[in-house]
């Protein structure tokens, strides 16, 4: 319930949003969508969704009000292919398009001395794995990852197990969905009839793996799991997971000696999947995440 309550339940008004193209060095484009009506000048909040998310994620909505409340500026930037329109090339997005990211950072900070970036799942994963990389050179204030897949073996193997299946189901579908409009428009490599990829790791196998550059799913897992790597980061980082994620088991939550010193983890015992939904009957119920991740960046940015 702590999964599914803020999509099938909670209401968040689309913000006023106007969207910017950023042209990659490969020619292929990310759309930004820019929170509207804030400063123009400030922090900035870079926004990573999950997989198949969009700045229309009840999520990042919820995050986007949250912002223009404390009149923040704040902006979306959308993987390949996730913004309504599909992408030029075959190429899409997985856990580790730390090049997609550089590029975006890139465009950014010439238009803010303060940077901060959040990313939600999918997106954890790809923030987690860029500041990795770059180390005490990451050109960002503070950052934040919400329900990480930390090893994607594990992930995949949680998500084959009882009602996790049905949440695999209805992501698959999604991410086939996306894949059928990009054959139709650009086309790819030939992969297996779609309806035999009946989960994550079949998938990833056939399409996600080949697609990108990786031997197959096991190469692609190990080198896009952020777990191993976290004790490379040096920003001033912030980690919330539920311990009831269905997405990730309670064995793939990192430990302290996982972490840097610059990182902290938070869980909870009860949050699922981005939910984090508090209150009793009768209630109205509260989003802690927003809370707790406006009142992070408040503080990491002084």
């Amino acid at each position: 319930m702590q999964t599914l309550w803020p999509h099938l339940v909670r209401r968040v008004d689309r913000p006023p949003l106007v969207r910017e193209r950023l042209t990659l060095p490969d020619g292929d484009f990310i759309d930004c969508d820019w929170l509207c009506g804030g400063p123009d000048q400030g922090p900035l909040l870079l926004i990573l969704h999950g997989l198949e998310g969009s700045s229309d994620s009840v999520y990042v909505r919820g995050l986007l009000h949250a912002c223009r409340m404390r009149n923040w500026r704040a902006v979306v930037a959308h993987f390949r292919g996730c913004s309504g329109e599909p992408n030029r090339h075959a190429r899409s997005y997985h856990c580790a398009v730390t090049d997609d990211l550089e590029a975006i950072i890139g465009h950014l900070r010439p238009r803010t001395a303060a940077l901060s970036v959040v990313g939600y799942s999918l997106g954890g994963a790809v923030l987690l794995n860029w500041l990795a990389e770059r180390g005490a050179g990451a050109p960002v204030k503070a950052a934040a990852a919400v329900s990480v897949p930390y090893d994607l073996h594990c992930a995949a193997k949680r998500l084959d197990q009882g009602f996790s299946r049905i949440y695999q189901y209805g992501l698959l579908r999604q991410v086939k969905r996306s894949l059928r409009r990009k054959v139709a428009r650009y086309g790819v490599p030939q992969v297996p009839p779609l309806s035999k990829l009946s989960t994550f790791r079949l998938f990833d196998d056939a399409v996600t793996a080949p697609l990108h550059g990786f031997r197959d799913v096991d190469h692609y897992y190990t080198f896009a799991s952020p777990l191993r790597k976290l004790h490379a980061i040096r920003v001033t980082t912030l980690l919330v997971h539920a311990v009831d994620d269905p997405f990730v088991g309670r064995e793939c939550i990192p430990t302290a000696a996982d972490l840097a010193a610059s990182v902290r983890l938070e869980t909870a015992p009860q949050g699922g999947h981005v939910g984090f939904v508090y209150g009793r009957y009768p209630w109205t119920p509260r989003y802690w995440l927003d809370e707790r991740l406006t009142a992070f960046f408040s503080d990491a940015l002084g």
